[in-house]
């Protein structure tokens, strides 16, 4: 009797760590995305462009350093946190961030603008690998990854939406000044929120049925070759042995090599829509910025309410129905919006894009959860948000391109373009690998 009482007890207690953990997790994301929605959307181009004059050139490299410092350091990053712990690794980057929005705040000349988002950068690196390995190693024991992922989404966009909108009413009514000390604070709380993370904890042994290959398509012996001692970690540190660490941590996945090229296509087809879609609504379709704003609010309104009720039908159908109804439906509706002006059509198509990636974003974000090995969770997800956030980098230097040598229409039918090859991609992979539902 008494060893009953003991197990619920236990029971209760993880269940509670569980809920405190993902509620950490879920500000720590949407906190973020906030600030930085609200810096990079709205505050810094206006108190760059408009306050201090800067020239445009200074602005587009303090913007593309931070993108490139965020994405490139993600996989470091991950292989940091198994290391230092979650803790140590999201509160000292964190801190940099807050840093950084100080800097913005009280300097005003280009270079320490320009390192002041590099920084931000480099801070904001482990927010994505942290949160996703977490959840990953939150959700083992079920195999439920879906409905954990749409939340985190939730969190995502909810932040990166608000924080332009309540930084751009700030700033109309009150100085830049009280819009930093605002963000200062939600900064403030993020750390706050890092600093109840758990620490470094021990390794779990690979041994568990809970998280076992045929669930959750892992070959047998893949825990057993991300195992390395501890002179291979003190080797990995450095150098050349760290390229051969990340080699032979691509080696031991055994996954289908098109995932690769399909983690950049995913942000590729946003990515490179991302500059053009505002100056393509006002000049091409003759839209007012309130019209498009308003169509952003649909388009928006629907991924969020559908990310829910989409993780649920994941965790109990599979992600692959969900990822190839999302994959198609996304590139028919870019289609349809290069290739009409009638407001009724724009606007269906508007709301089946949000539609589509309410059932790709957590589908895709469950299939990745899969992949990941019980070992080097946080390095597996730096390396696989590092190839995914690339898309974001390169998206918007072909979309200009295109826009000018081909016509405003073709970035959208690029965009097309890749979702088709991610339905292809993945229709392949999960061919080869049925076990990946």
């Amino acid at each position: 009797m008494s060893a009953t009482i003991h197990h619920s007890r236990q029971l209760q207690d993880r269940k509670s760590r569980y809920k405190f953990n993902f509620v950490c997790l879920w500000l720590l994301i949407f906190l973020v995305e906030f600030v930085k929605g609200g810096l990079l959307v709205t505050l810094l181009p206006l108190y760059m462009g408009h306050r201090l004059g800067l020239p445009a050139f200074a602005i587009g490299l303090a913007f593309a350093l931070q993108y490139v410092g965020d994405n490139v350091l993600r996989s470091p990053a991950g292989w940091l946190a198994e290391r230092l712990g979650f803790r140590m690794t999201m509160t000292l980057g964190m801190i940099l961030v807050l840093v950084s929005v100080f800097m913005m705040a009280t300097v005003q000349q280009t270079g320490w603008l320009i390192a002041a988002c590099a920084i931000m950068g480099i801070g904001s690196a482990p927010l994505w690998p942290c949160v996703m390995s977490k959840i990953t190693d939150l959700s083992s024991e079920n195999g439920n990854y879906g409905t954990p992922m749409s939340i985190i989404e939730i969190a995502s966009l909810g932040g990166a939406g608000l924080g332009p909108v309540i930084v751009n009413w700030l700033s109309s009514r009150d100085s830049y000044h009280f819009t930093f000390d605002m963000l200062m604070v939600c900064m403030g709380a993020v750390i706050i929120v890092a600093l109840c993370l758990p620490g470094r904890g021990r390794k779990r042994e690979p041994a568990g049925a809970a998280h076992a290959p045929e669930q959750h398509g892992i070959d047998e012996g893949c825990s057993n070759k991300l195992q390395m001692d501890e002179a291979n970690n003190r080797a990995a540190r450095t150098g050349m042995n760290r390229i051969r660490y990340y080699a032979r941590l691509i080696r031991s996945l055994h996954i289908h090599p098109l995932l690769y090229p399909a983690l950049f296509m995913q942000s590729f087809a946003l990515g490179i829509l991302t500059p053009i879609i505002t100056l393509y609504v006002v000049r091409e379709l003759g839209l007012t910025s309130a019209y498009f704003n308003a169509l952003l609010i649909g388009g928006g309104a629907v991924t969020v309410l559908g990310l829910i009720p989409a993780g649920r039908l994941i965790d109990r159908l599979g992600s692959r129905i969900f990822l190839r109804t999302g994959f198609l439906l996304a590139a028919a509706a870019l289609i349809g919006l290069a290739s009409t002006h009638m407001l009724f059509w724009i606007w269906v198509f508007v709301l089946c894009t949000g539609f589509s990636y309410a059932m790709i974003l957590p589908a895709w974000n469950a299939l990745l959860a899969h992949l990941v090995p019980r070992e080097e969770k946080a390095a597996v997800w730096g390396l696989f948000l590092t190839l995914q956030g690339s898309g974001l980098v390169i998206g918007p230097l072909v979309s200009g391109r295109l826009w000018d040598a081909v016509s405003p229409q073709a970035p959208f039918f690029v965009s097309s373009a890749a979702m088709l090859s991610l339905f292809v991609i993945h229709w392949l992979m999960t061919r080869r690998r049925p076990d990946l539902k």
